[in-house]
């Protein structure tokens, strides 16, 4: 068996992009070039690493077995090249996983703390729901995520890091506004404006607020923050949602939070796959994120 670096980096483009013609403009190859050194593979293995569905090749589970030894071996590749770069210290491009009010509000100055020390720039960021970061990262789609709310994934650590006072907001006009709330049984037979299925958020009234209220209604569900806030705003219902999220609308008079009997905290997570080679530039984004801290 004679398994090239150039079929395991066509490999994992595909898997990426679960497209022949995508992973070819990435690479800048032509379709039969990388369907042909997909099939030399595939026929080296004894094993299909795709399964055809709507026109999408999706990773089976001989692809999954593979994933994590190619990603290591491209990985390990690309620290030799710049072994002896010594105008190089960190190369590679850092896939990185936020939930939604992690990414917007915490992730962007994580950032730019961390390319002012290091250098490094080439990062990319995807923010969704903390169930589809956790499903990405699973899938060896992202390198690293920081998320809202911890999940049930063997294969993965899940490391505690920061943790967000979470808050309750209605809209400047409304009856709450000037009420003082002793018990979180005061807010019942509330309209609650949410985030969708699978969101930190909801995750949090859920399982730490929702147990105390027997009368409370879903107003909407919506897949912003920002759009939560503006329906808030307008009256439609009142949110749990982060301080960070909500401070500009609270600065603009837009939401008034709420005075709450006690704190209400969250956890934050850094994730990050347990078979997933540990570069230099990955050990290092670890290490800055474990210590840095918001100013």
């Amino acid at each position: 068996m004679n398994i090239a670096l150039r079929q395991l980096n066509i490999f994992k483009m595909v898997a990426q992009e679960k497209s022949i013609t995508l992973a070819a403009k990435k690479l800048f190859l032509t379709k039969p070039a990388v369907s042909m050194a997909l099939n030399e593979l595939e026929n080296q293995l004894g094993h299909k690493l795709f399964d055809r569905h709507n026109n999408r090749l999706l990773i089976n589970e001989f692809g999954l077995k593979l994933q994590p030894l190619a990603d290591e071996l491209l990985d390990r590749t690309q620290d030799i090249e710049s072994l002896f770069d010594e105008h190089t210290s960190l190369t590679g491009q850092l896939k990185i996983g936020a939930s939604d009010t992690i990414g917007n509000q915490v992730v962007p100055y994580l950032l730019k703390d961390f390319r002012l020390e290091t250098r490094h720039t080439k990062q990319n960021l995807t923010i969704s729901n903390s169930t589809d970061i956790y499903e990405k990262l699973a899938k060896f789609e992202l390198d690293i995520a920081l998320v809202e709310g911890r999940a049930k994934y063997d294969n993965l650590s899940i490391i505690p890091w920061l943790s967000d006072e979470m808050c309750i907001v209605c809209a400047s006009d409304s009856p709450l506004a000037s009420i003082v709330i002793k018990k979180i049984k005061d807010l019942e037979s509330q309209d609650w404006i949410f985030r969708e299925e699978g969101s930190g958020t909801k995750h949090y009234f859920m399982h730490f607020l929702e147990p105390e209220l027997k009368n409370w209604r879903i107003a909407f569900q919506l897949t912003n923050t920002e759009a939560i806030i503006n329906s808030v705003a307008a009256g439609l219902g009142i949110a749990c949602l982060s301080k960070l999220a909500v401070a500009h609308a609270v600065k603009d008079k837009r939401l008034i939070m709420l005075n709450l009997p006690k704190k209400q905290t969250r956890q934050y997570y850094l994730v990050h796959h347990k078979e997933k080679y540990i570069s230099p530039l990955l050990q290092k984004f670890i290490a800055f994120t474990k210590d840095w801290r918001r100013e």
